[in-house]
């Protein structure tokens, strides 16, 4: 499908968490009241945008008729694996499963990512286990000692974000400093794609 701009996207993520919500579209206004828009022109050229894209369709002359196209597969997207241990290459914007969390009000933007490695076992996630990701639109903005997922040099990994000045060392959760050593960078080479909301442990 077409790629969305950032306006268009913004407006698509907030439709998907109204209608997961209420079952029903919202009104013009409430999205022009979501979106800080005072005018309706705005929001009308990203929804015909969206549809002409293939996100949504609608009745034509029917109010509240929205519905997305996309919206077929339930849960958090998988979308690959990342290392908790050096760095493996990045993952793929491409979804091979769903967790189901159907009962739960999730954000419609997390995201999801399968562990490989045991660098981060300090904060309780292991080989094997999930991680449930939230996208971060500003990293400035991000606390030390938040768990990320960071792409550095073309390769991603999950550890512990600290900001010093104009570097950033991404440092694990093992006492093995030898086999598991921090990783420092410039901040201007580090790309936070996002930040830890959950663990989902799939075996005992």
């Amino acid at each position: 499908m077409e790629t969305l701009t950032e306006a268009q996207q913004e407006l698509y993520d907030w439709l998907m968490g109204y209608i997961r919500e209420y079952q029903h579209s919202p009104s013009i206004r409430q999205m022009m009241k979501a979106m800080g828009l005072k005018s309706p022109a705005p929001v009308q050229s990203r929804l015909e945008h969206l549809r002409t894209k293939g996100y949504i369709d609608w009745n034509e002359g029917k109010a509240r008729t929205i519905r997305l196209t996309q919206a077929s597969s339930p849960g958090v997207p998988i979308r690959g694996a990342i290392a908790a241990g050096g760095l493996v290459e990045t993952f793929q914007d491409t979804e091979v499963e769903h967790l189901d969390f159907s009962n739960l009000l999730l954000d419609p933007r997390f995201f999801a990512l399968r562990v490989r490695g045991h660098s981060m076992i300090d904060a309780l996630i292991d080989d094997g286990d999930v991680v449930i990701l939230q996208p971060v639109p500003d990293p400035k903005s991000l606390k030390n000692g938040t768990i990320v997922a960071a792409r550095v040099e073309g390769q991603t990994t999950l550890k512990y974000f600290h900001r010093k000045g104009a570097k950033v060392v991404l440092q694990p959760g093992n006492p093995d400093a030898e086999t598991y050593p921090p990783i420092e960078v410039s901040a201007k080479d580090i790309d936070v794609q996002g930040s830890l909301v959950g663990v989902w442990r799939t075996r005992l």
